[in-house]
């Protein structure tokens, strides 16, 4: 980009002007280096103009950027103002995408191409009377269908929708996207207690574990337990009291059993 500038007001030379900053803190003389070099902060603001913000924002930034750039330049240097402003001018206008318009964070590979492929959409849409394929703005572009398909998806993306608004596709009527998120399941809580469970289980016999996975695990009645195992209904009511019992009585020490074999 060319750093093409118009020439100083009241025939003062430009080296004047930054003497004049340099030694005297003259604003006056900073207000005209401002001036000297805002068509250069009005080109690169243009660069970025359309992608998400207003160009008038964007040249408040851009401006900004130019003043810090004067306000920072040594002219004792002996080089060209131009390429100094430049990269803090545009590093002024990438914060400002990060950190105020991107609430997602995106590549800058990205980022920086995003502005090329807005460009070439609209001039094709116009040509073709119709929005173009990812294959033909490769092709204008000159790049890979891999990098516009990236592009055009972080384009779609960059914004978080509200939890309040409706499903994509969906009537506005329609339930909001917070009563589909995701809430905490209370089952959460059964796994420590099947851990510590397991944890005790090994005290009890072969027996006496299997009489527990029956009752508890296939929700068998005491009948047919008693009809598998070989004895008697009592006998697996007094064996399930005693293995409760055991039980209870280990899980007095473990505090991730204790609420669980109370209830």
């Amino acid at each position: 980009m060319s750093a093409v500038v118009s020439e100083p007001r009241g025939g003062q030379s430009e080296r004047e002007l930054w003497r004049r900053v340099t030694k005297e803190r003259d604003q006056a003389a900073r207000a005209e280096l401002v001036e000297l070099y805002m068509p250069l902060a009005r080109r690169m603001a243009s660069r970025y103009a359309g992608i998400s913000e207003p160009y008038d924002d964007l040249l408040q930034v851009a401006s900004l950027g130019l003043l810090n750039a004067i306000d920072r330049f040594d002219a004792s240097r002996g080089t060209p103002f131009a390429g100094f402003a430049k990269p803090t001018i545009l590093g002024e206008l990438k914060r400002y995408f990060r950190d105020k318009v991107w609430t997602v964070r995106v590549p800058r590979s990205v980022h920086d191409r995003l502005g090329r492929v807005e460009q070439a959409t609209e001039k094709l849409t116009l040509e073709l009377r119709r929005p173009p394929s990812a294959q033909e703005l490769a092709e204008h572009l000159a790049l890979e269908v891999g990098d516009v398909l990236e592009i055009l998806e972080a384009q779609h993306n960059r914004r978080p929708l509200s939890l309040d608004a409706p499903p994509v596709g969906e009537d506005s009527d329609d339930a909001s996207g917070a009563e589909w998120v995701g809430r905490p399941d209370g089952n959460f809580d059964l796994v420590d207690d099947r851990l510590a469970m397991e944890s005790v289980l090994p005290t009890l016999d072969e027996r006496e574990r299997e009489v527990l996975r029956l009752r508890f695990v296939e929700e068998l009645p005491q009948t047919e337990i008693a009809a598998r195992i070989g004895c008697s209904q009592m006998q697996i009511s007094r064996l399930l009291r005693r293995s409760l019992d055991r039980l209870r009585e280990e899980a007095e020490g473990d505090p991730r059993l204790g609420e669980a074999t109370a209830a």
